[in-house]
């Protein structure tokens, strides 16, 4: 035999896709949203944007610095973190509040669990959790066109109307990131396009996420309701750029079903039954924290065990 075998260790299968260029791949996606974001509200929402993905790669570079690690601030993960926790920011955010999200996401969620691959939760929403927590008032203070008020998805709360066209352009009031519907479905389409995500999360997700309003909601299908709730708050930029992360979702085909199920059994809940309007951050991080049960539920037999005997 003149063939030659080498022997290593698993896995065996490797791809040529690197961290770095998925990572490059999210951060175009997402540019739609961002400029959008940035021409919705303003040269302030370009600041908070600088500042926050700013702040995370110089705390994970920092941090990697001070700890003798290799420094990972070029395969784009805290520039990533930084900008989707900017989009769910309020445009009226503080410097320092910038600065402390972006802090807690990379250094407390992400780093002192290991880094890159090792943290249980979507940093970015832990971040917007924390801060959501903290400082409740200026978290859901939201001003547009000068003027303070509510978001679409807490005048509905409130039994209030609420036009449906302007929610799915992005013409009212919320987070830099989450109004416009338009925006954020074509950034995923194109990670559709590109093959970095599927639609087993975000389709499941959204689906029973309109069960459950169907269900529950008293409305029934009540069409310009059940589009005002997909197309305000989060919902739309949760599911498929935050629900999706590879770290923090389940890797088998059936877990990836049954966590959309969990994300969108929990996002009505907190719709229908919770204080607040909004639930998508709080339903993502509790799932992720289920993604081990999750697994190892769905985890496939291996071949000849399992049977009986």
């Amino acid at each position: 035999m003149n063939e030659t075998f080498n022997i290593s260790s698993s896995p065996h299968i490797r791809a040529k896709v690197t961290t770095g260029n998925i990572m490059f791949l999210v951060l175009i996606a997402l540019m739609p949203t961002t400029l959008f974001g940035i021409y919705n509200f303003g040269v302030q929402a370009l600041g908070i944007v600088f500042l926050t993905v700013a702040s995370a790669v110089a705390t994970e570079y920092l941090f990697e610095r001070f700890m003798g690690k290799k420094i990972t601030i070029a395969d784009g993960s805290a520039a990533v973190t930084g900008l989707l926790l900017a989009l769910n920011l309020p445009p009226t955010a503080p410097w320092w509040m910038c600065v402390l999200g972006a802090v807690f996401a990379i250094l407390v969620v992400k780093q002192l669990f290991g880094g890159l691959g090792q943290n249980f939760m979507n940093p970015a929403l832990a971040a917007r959790c924390f801060l959501l927590i903290s400082f409740t008032g200026r978290m859901t203070t939201f001003v547009y066109d000068g003027v303070s008020g509510a978001t679409p998805l807490a005048q509905l709360k409130t039994g209030e109307s609420v036009n449906t066209m302007d929610m799915l352009i992005g013409n009212i009031a919320g987070t830099i990131g989450e109004t416009s519907v338009i925006a954020i479905m074509i950034g995923a389409m194109f990670l559709l396009f590109m093959g970095v995500i599927d639609l087993r999360i975000p389709g499941t997700y959204l689906i029973t996420f309109i069960v459950m309003i169907v269900l529950f909601s008293g409305k029934g299908f009540d069409l310009n309701y059940l589009t005002a709730q997909l197309c305000g708050g989060g919902l739309m930029l949760g599911a498929w750029f935050m629900a999706t992360d590879y770290v923090t979702a389940p890797i088998t085909k059936n877990g990836q079903i049954l966590y959309g199920v969990c994300l969108g059994v929990l996002t009505g809940l907190f719709r229908l039954l919770g204080r607040s309007a909004e639930g998508v951050s709080y339903a993502i991080i509790i799932s992720n924290l289920l993604v081990p049960l999750i697994e190892r539920v769905t985890r496939p037999r291996p071949f000849g065990k399992g049977g009986e005997r």
